[in-house]
């Protein structure tokens, strides 16, 4: 019997060490699926649909941010995680350097088709457009944090 209590303060370490890790991803993703409910049942005509609206793009962005840069790599850019230094430079060493700009360019790809397939003028429509435009920004970001300091910022 000693064992349980062990093993149940074991787990409950796990789970607290996991919860103190993903707690901004977490905690990120659950505000972002507040927004999408709050517009599914508002009008977007209205200043609050339309708040709600441009929150899911904003906070789109602030979940690809959080993920994007604890998943992937760009090479020169501060606000990314490092390539590790053993990283094959002739197979995959290119692409894993640059994963993050790739994911970017690639998913806002996906975001622009589908909002030319779009109503623009319609509900989601204008969610998606504001997307299109959050991926933009994100991928200029990255793309300018290459090469361009501030003064007196983090990096």
């Amino acid at each position: 019997m000693s064992e349980r209590p062990a093993a149940r303060s074991a787990a409950a370490r796990h789970r607290r060490a996991f919860l103190r890790e993903h707690s901004l991803s977490i905690v990120s993703i659950g505000i972002l699926l507040l927004w999408i409910c709050l517009y599914i049942f508002s009008d977007p005509s209205t200043h609050l649909g339309s708040f709600f609206g441009n929150a899911i793009a904003d906070w789109s962005g602030v979940v690809v941010t959080v993920l994007a840069t604890k998943i992937f790599y760009e090479k020169g850019s501060k606000e990314s995680r490092r390539p590790p230094k053993d990283c094959d430079e002739r197979r995959w060493g290119k692409i894993q350097k640059h994963s993050l700009s790739i994911f970017l360019v690639v998913t806002g790809a996906c975001w622009v088709a589908l909002y030319i397939h779009m109503n623009s003028e319609a509900k989601w429509g204008q969610v998606v457009g504001n997307i299109v435009s959050e991926w933009t920004q994100t991928f200029g970001m990255v793309v300018l944090t290459k090469r361009l300091i501030e003064r007196h910022s983090k990096e």
